[in-house]
């Protein structure tokens, strides 16, 4: 199934506010988890395209040695985030910043390591983000990259939207179907990575539906 292209940044306002409403308490957990596992014991982290910074927020109160600068294309997804992150008072350590990710105005190997959940999918050409994120990372820094997987087929995708279509309104329903159609193959992501320069990176299926690129902290290793 060819990929087609969904609009790079959820901007409205009912985007942000639809996309905050979904529950995806569970994924978000589990990312968090692993980035967690994943990281230093503290330092200073990059989140590309936070979106409502709910994992951040997670993030934070699990490693309150750690800070978060999360960023995004999507002012209104930033002023929901900010939201979010005043209610959990976490102002201080989670810094929200109005940031393109394809071309991010920080000096090369500022961060100890790098998460994205979803973002992927949202971009015409994912490898400059790629390529970034290796620019930015300091040597051996941790990664945690994780997206959906385009089904190989209309028949699989339509299953795959059928089994969610009870938990969330029409509107959240047709997010999910077209993200999955703008989604990478596996193959796909393992190329980008490879032409990026990443090296150590494990990319492998983490779900039915999702991908994961991941490499812990060298520091970690030691």
């Amino acid at each position: 199934m060819s990929r087609v292209l969904e609009p790079e940044v959820m901007d409205t306002w009912e985007d942000a506010i639809e996309y905050d409403s979904m529950d995806f308490t569970e994924v978000n957990g589990a990312f968090a988890q692993l980035a967690v596992e994943l990281g230093t014991q503290a330092g200073l982290v990059l989140d590309v395209g936070t979106g409502t910074s709910r994992i951040p927020i997670i993030i934070a109160q699990m490693r309150p040695q750690w800070q978060i600068w999360a960023i995004d294309l999507s002012e209104n997804m930033l002023k929901v985030g900010a939201q979010n992150v005043e209610d959990a008072g976490l102002q201080e350590q989670i810094k929200l910043e109005w940031v393109d990710g394809k071309q991010m105005p920080y000096p090369d190997s500022m961060f100890d390591m790098v998460i994205s959940n979803s973002i992927v999918h949202h971009l015409p050409d994912p490898l400059p983000f790629f390529r970034e994120v290796k620019r930015l990372l300091k040597p051996g820094g941790g990664i945690l990259l994780r997206d959906l997987i385009r089904p190989a087929d209309v028949a699989t995708m339509d299953a795959l939207v059928a089994r969610i279509s009870g938990e969330y309104n029409q509107y959240q329903t047709q997010l999910f179907r077209d993200s999955l159609h703008a989604a990478l193959t596996l193959d796909e992501v393992n190329q980008m990575v490879l032409d990026a320069g990443l090296s150590g990176v494990r990319v492998y299926q983490s779900s039915d539906i999702h991908w994961t690129a991941e490499r812990p902290d060298q520091q970690m290793l030691l």
